[in-house]
């Protein structure tokens, strides 16, 4: 028996007489006039309430022609938001239907709405903005993955996520600078908005649209290309939003009123220190470390002629060095697996090669690894003397081949050392445009390359002088350790100036001497504490286990900044709310 065997079925009586008209009450209340105009609304959601309740579908009968293109982009135009500014209330509708209707996990959100503050005491000025994805013409979230997980569909412009190939490295987060992408925990990978393209494509409007009652959102089509010149124009945008020459957003926001020249995001003035991203605090430090310590190594190998002081070096120096460098390098390549929340698709990092800084990374420093294992090899198997028969290992266990890779090493070990010192320094060079190309004001280049290089320097010194603890290798420390410290404490700057507008500079400062001092502190005291006793250590006669408590007390410290660096930058985003 089927299931339609068993639904019971129902029919009207026949009649052959017309049904008698309802009589008509002379006499119409209010509350019968408030039911005839809530009949009358013709809002998205009525209309399509209405057609649903007919059988209608969206597909066969579009039912939002007001509010979407009737026919494709042509060349050079593209899909857009525009967003009535007048018409939005901040009912947030729009979030509701876009989370409903693309079914998305509880916390998730792929639209948002903010508020608009300014004007003056006797004219004040609110306004609430809804915004997504801004399907940038030169998208900043699209150039940076490392992975192509990102495509721009050539005839509509739309921006769209490929799901399947995201490793979850978070990059595009960092890039966007409208905070678009959303990380999703439990899949382990970035989603955001796609403008509903598979409804766009059967006539129907997106979800955000069709929520909204009071039509403030709608779909157009945008010119951002005129005769192969780009030709977007950026006017349009938001006041109180980040900069458009970066990525060049198509969004479009409308208003009949003039807005008031003054016009701030109602959370302009919020102090939020963005995730510490502990994988990355660990790899932008350890690997740092590693390649200060071969680039230190290579230093003094080949200034060791010139200056009789880098040729007294004890003999276990350059093994030192080397080791720790291949330790603290494997340490922080492994370290940034944890970082990703696909790590078995990793292997397509090289993708990106072309655009995508963090490409370059992953390609330079998989060499590199090589090179400083090769590097750190030798030494140490002179030291314990595997291939010259003095050691209790046998020379015939060890197969010809490599002994005669060690021979040809060992002959060249200087050129070894350099090649491994320039191959991380290049890979420490990619590490820092990575932050620097997302046009943070932290992470600009004055700051990034100094801190960075700056780490190698400080670390490669620290390792040196527990080493050979001496003064003149104290001083080089002590060098490196003021000069980072001065670099940051440029960041504090903008405190002793009158002017309190809310720039990115003014809350990094307030943050850092704010929520974050406790760990500025102790970044601070840690890496001055070292230097004291790394001093004291030069006057007195120690135990050279000792000295090592200097490159571990640094090392805590550069880990502190590191952590400080990710924590005290302010992210760009569009307007918000005030919350608690």
């Amino acid at each position: 028996m089927t299931a339609n065997a068993c639904a019971p079925t129902y029919s009207l009586p026949a009649t052959s007489a017309p049904l008698p008209a309802p009589k008509q009450d002379p006499v119409r209340t209010l509350i019968d006039e408030l039911l005839a105009e809530q009949q009358r609304l013709q809002t998205p959601v009525a209309r399509f309430s209405e057609a649903h309740d007919r059988g209608a579908s969206p597909a066969l009968e579009p039912l939002y022609r007001d509010l979407i293109p009737l026919s494709k982009p042509g060349p050079g135009e593209q899909y857009a938001f525009e967003v009535d500014l007048d018409s939005c209330t901040g009912c947030k509708a729009c979030v509701a239907g876009c989370h409903s209707l693309n079914g998305l996990d509880d916390e998730e959100t792929w639209r948002d709405v903010g508020m608009l503050v300014g004007g003056t005491r006797n004219h004040p000025f609110q306004q609430t903005v809804t915004s997504a994805c801004h399907h940038c013409a030169d998208p900043g979230c699209l150039n940076g993955c490392p992975v192509l997980a990102y495509e721009k569909d050539p005839v509509t412009g739309i921006v769209r996520h490929l799901d399947d190939q995201c490793i979850g490295c978070q990059y595009c987060i960092l890039k966007c600078p409208y905070d678009v992408p959303k990380y999703n925990d439990r899949l382990g990978i970035v989603r955001k908005c796609d403008m509903c393209h598979s409804r766009l494509a059967v006539g129907e409007a997106p979800a955000c649209v069709q929520a909204c009652p009071t039509q403030a959102i709608k779909i157009v089509t945008v010119t951002t290309h005129l005769n192969g010149q780009p030709a977007l124009d950026t006017t349009a945008f938001l006041p109180g939003a980040p900069a458009p020459e970066y990525t060049q957003p198509t969004t479009r926001y409308t208003s009949s009123k003039p807005l008031p020249a003054e016009i701030i995001a109602a959370d302009a003035a919020t102090l939020r220190p963005q995730h510490p991203h502990w994988p990355l605090v660990f790899m932008l430090t350890l690997m740092p470390m590693a390649v200060g310590c071969f680039t230190v190594a290579a230093c003094a190998d080949l200034l060791a002629p010139r200056y009789p002081l880098l040729a007294n070096l004890p003999a276990s120096a350059p093994t030192t060095l080397a080791l720790t460098g291949w330790l603290a390098g494997a340490a922080g390549l492994f370290a940034s697996v944890f970082h990703l929340g696909q790590p078995l698709r990793a292997w397509r990092v090289f993708l990106g090669l072309r655009k995508s800084w963090l490409s370059r990374e992953a390609v330079i420093f998989g060499p590199w690894f090589g090179l400083a294992t090769a590097t750190a090899a030798v030494p140490l198997a002179s030291q314990l003397g595997l291939f010259s028969g003095s050691a209790d290992v046998p020379v015939g266990s060890v197969s010809s081949a490599l002994a005669s890779a060690y021979s040809l090493l060992a002959a060249h070990y200087s050129l070894l050392t350099l090649a491994t010192a320039s191959v991380g320094l290049l890979g420490l060079f990619c590490s820092s445009m990575i932050y620097i190309d997302t046009q943070r004001h932290l992470w600009r280049a004055a700051q990034t390359i100094p801190r960075f290089f700056g780490s190698g320097a400080v670390l490669g010194f620290a390792i040196l002088f527990a080493a050979a603890p001496t003064l003149p290798y104290f001083f080089a420390l002590l060098g490196s350790v003021l000069f980072k410290l001065a670099i940051e404490a440029r960041e504090l700057r903008p405190l002793d100036s009158d002017d309190d507008t809310p720039t990115a500079s003014f809350k990094t400062a307030q943050m850092l001497t704010g929520p974050l001092r406790l760990p500025h502190n102790l970044r601070v005291t840690s890496a001055l504490l070292a230097c004291i006793l790394a001093f004291a250590l030069t006057r007195i006669s120690a135990p050279s286990l000792l000295a090592w408590t200097i490159p571990a007390l640094l090392l805590a410290s550069e880990l502190t900044e590191r952590y400080l660096y990710f924590r005290a930058v302010v992210a760009p985003k569009m307007p918000g709310v005030v919350s608690k």
